[in-house]
């Protein structure tokens, strides 16, 4: 039986009751599967002793005598303090809520010890303890490594308690059930491995440092491996018989000819007053390789801010709408002519895409179109009636994009952009319009675009059955921008610099944290009392134009409506507007060459991510842009944050995304990142993908080259594969 299979109720594991079942459920441990794979989240070693001397070395461990009791406090809060002594030290246990403690702490006598110790009210003092009476034989409390488990609210009221309520259930339970727990790992890859009953029971209770390691690297290994197992999976069914994803590039490549450019790229190309970076031409080879080749193509296109992402994306628009037309020989468009939709996370985006596609594609003979939640029902109709006729070539929108009365008749190619700001339920509805295109074209080629670069551990986890191109170039002429930190009470000397910047010509942004009052703006909650120190895009706006009274001022957030936000961004690019006040709403895909300066207040409240975005939507032109990283003094509340410290210390070192999105990712963790926090995708035990990401790539290799060279492993009569698949264990399966 696998593990994920002992769904026993925890009441038949020996000690465990009703009432202690109804607790643990409310932790989500429900059954005896979820009880074992409730893993430690740290070991205490109680074999090695520690005297009270060395306290700072960690938890004492030790044999001391009872001297003294003591007593301070009244009525209810009336606390036992008993004063002990080893060789080498005296100390004392504060023993709140627990005054039955000075009938087993008798004085005179001795005790085992387990405690953690500090220094306070001029001695030693420990209130997390653990005591056992010398003459009793070593319980399990002591002489071995003990495991350490996240608390649940109603285990962590008194945490030793739930401790020791979670090693005699775990324990028992292992006892009733550890020996029915067969292997999952196939057999070739578990010569170095342990069993896995041996590895659970190992990693809850380990008989040495060595056990403990070798039963971490067991679990991990194995979570890791199916992971990328289903990973390779979904990449074999995206190609049809015969084509693998991993054999040496040649092997799957459709030619050298299936890269050259279609006619309408051609054209396109020799419109533009520029060229493409080398990046942008391997990315566009690549993608006309893939949209040439058998299947559907799967691509994460990555690039930082401003590396041209958009431009590429255009272009395998351009592809797709000729991809039908190819092997025609005309360029007369037949009714089955290609579609492509390309979807932006917020209306702000998706219209300046829009904007771009009319002012590139339509001199060529395209039909774009943009489409939103907020379209007009005459011209919304109008609209679908043109999708479902085929004659809109290219549609620009929001998740309007795939609302239920959105009809395509040819969808070839779809275009994620921002992917992380959309759930993967999403992409699949985007996606199934392809599968029931008019035309039953089939599933169309899909493109994830992300101006957040993706580290290579995330990567190959959330997408490693996507093919990657990376444009790690950017467009000639561009200059790094220059970061700086300022206290929020050197204000006036960013201000400064940016009045001279204004001078000559240029326009700023200046982005707040809140929008007015005490609402935020999509980042991380600060409190009431705090908020009300926070400056506000709202209550700044006015601000700045007394600041600044020769440059017009104008503001934009979340709340204005989109015609507000379109006419106030249409201005700040035309060059009407000077400065412009903001929230975190101008993150993505503002895009305006006379900018050069980004005022961040509060900077410290921002994400890296977000920082790193707002950071690049300067610099865009040919001149010197800067940005200034505005953190706040105690008159905004508590002092900085060790994480808020490390984020803007990495802005201030680093302008490469990858090396920022690195650090992004030890912040927050792989789900947030991805946008699948809440998917089930990435529910790891014990494994972690950056921690661990040498186990990472070592498990990926085997998963691999298994799928590719035994497809028989997909077949249900192998069942170790086969039924961990199924049951998508250790974590849900969600596809893309």
């Amino acid at each position: 039986m696998f593990l994920r299979e002992l769904n026993a109720p925890l009441e038949s594991v020996r000690g465990a009751g009703e009432k202690i079942a109804v607790s643990l459920a409310r932790s989500g441990i429900g059954n005896v599967a979820a009880l074992l794979t409730h893993y430690p989240r740290d070991w205490e070693d109680r074999t090695r002793a520690v005297p009270l001397r060395d306290w700072r070395l960690g938890p004492v461990c030790t044999t001391v005598k009872v001297l003294a009791h003591d007593w301070f406090g009244f009525g209810a809060m009336k606390t036992l303090k008993v004063h002990v002594e080893d060789q080498s030290a005296r100390a004392a246990l504060v023993c709140f809520n627990r005054p039955f403690l000075a009938r087993q702490l008798v004085i005179g006598e001795s005790c085992r010890l387990w405690g953690k110790f500090y220094y306070k009210y001029g001695e030693l003092q420990a209130t997390v303890f653990e005591i056992e009476g010398e003459g009793e034989s070593a319980s399990s409390r002591f002489g071995g490594i003990l495991p350490v488990y996240p608390l649940s609210a109603d285990l962590s009221r008194v945490p030793s308690r739930g401790q020791n309520l979670l090693r005699r259930l775990v324990k028992q339970a292992l006892n009733q059930y550890a020996s029915s727990i067969d292997d999952e790992i196939p057999a070739p890859l578990a010569k170095n491995l342990l069993r896995k009953a041996d590895a659970v029971r190992a990693i809850h209770f380990p008989s040495s440092a060595k056990e403990l390691e070798q039963a971490r690297q067991t679990l991990i290994f194995e979570e890791l491996f199916y992971l990328e197992v289903m990973v390779g999976k979904r990449a074999l069914e995206r190609r049809p018989a015969g084509v693998h994803k991993g054999r040496p590039a040649a092997e799957n490549a459709p030619g050298p000819e299936a890269a050259r450019l279609s006619p309408l790229q051609e054209d396109l190309l020799k419109r533009l007053p520029f060229s493409l970076t080398p990046g942008q031409r391997e990315a566009v080879a690549e993608i006309n390789r893939d949209m040439d080749g058998p299947g559907a193509m799967a691509r994460l296109l990555q690039g930082d801010v401003g590396s041209g992402k958009t431009l590429v994306a255009f272009l395998a628009a351009l592809r797709a709408v000729d991809e039908s037309l190819l092997s025609g020989g005309g360029r007369a468009r037949p009714g089955g002519a290609g579609q492509a939709a390309i979807m932006a996370p917020t209306e702000l985006l998706a219209r300046q895409h829009a904007e771009n596609a009319a002012l590139l594609l339509e001199p060529l003979g395209l039909r774009p179109a943009f489409l939103t939640g907020n379209l007009k029902a005459r011209g919304r109709s109008r609209l679908l009636a043109a999708l479902a006729d085929g004659e809109v070539d290219i549609v620009l929108g929001t998740h309007a994009l795939f609302s239920k009365d959105v009809v395509y008749r040819n969808l070839r190619l779809v275009v994620v952009d921002e992917q992380h700001r959309f759930g993967v339920t999403q992409r699949q509805a985007i996606l199934a319009k392809g599968e029931t295109s008019l035309l039953g074209g089939g599933a169309p080629h899909l493109i994830m675009m992300s101006a957040t670069p993706i580290p290579r551990t995330l990567a190959l986890t959330v997408f490693g059955d996507l093919d990657v191109s990376l444009i790690a170039d950017m467009p000639p002429g561009r200059k790094p921008v220059k970061t700086h930190l300022a206290k929020e009470s050197n204000a006036k000397k960013v201000y400064d610099f940016v009045r001279g910047e204004l001078e000559a010509g240029r326009q700023a942004y200046f982005v707040y944290p809140l929008i007015g009052g005490e609402e935020t703006d999509g980042m991380e909650e600060s409190g009431t009392e705090n908020s009300r120190n926070l400056k506000d895009a709202v209550g700044m706006a006015g601000k700045l134009q007394k600041i600044f009274p020769s440059f017009p001022v104008a503001l934009i957030h979340s709340r204005l409506d989109d015609e507000q936000k379109r006419e106030t961004m249409e201005a700040f690019r035309r060059g009407t507007v000077k400065i412009l006040a903001a929230t975190s709403v101008v993150e993505v895909g503002v895009d305006v060459p006379n900018a050069s300066c980004m005022v961040v207040h509060h900077a410290e409240r921002f994400g890296l991510s977000a920082l790193h975005q707002l950071r690049g939507r300067v610099g865009r032109g040919g001149e010197q842009a800067y940005c200034f990283l505005v953190y706040s003094g105690e008159e905004a509340g508590p002092a900085l944050s060790e994480d808020g410290k490390r984020r803007l210390k990495v802005m201030l070192e680093s302008n490469d995304g990858f090396v920022i999105a690195e650090e992004d990712l030890k912040l927050r963790g792989p789900g947030q990142i991805a946008g699948i926090e809440q998917s089930g995708y990435l529910r790891l035990g014990i494994a972690d993908p950056v921690r661990d990401a040498d186990v990472l790539l070592a498990a990926r290799k085997e998963a691999f080259a298994m799928l590719e060279n035994d497809p028989g492993l997909l077949l249900p009569e192998n069942r170790v594969v086969a039924e961990v698949l199924e049951r998508a264990s250790p974590f849900t399966e969600v596809g893309m």
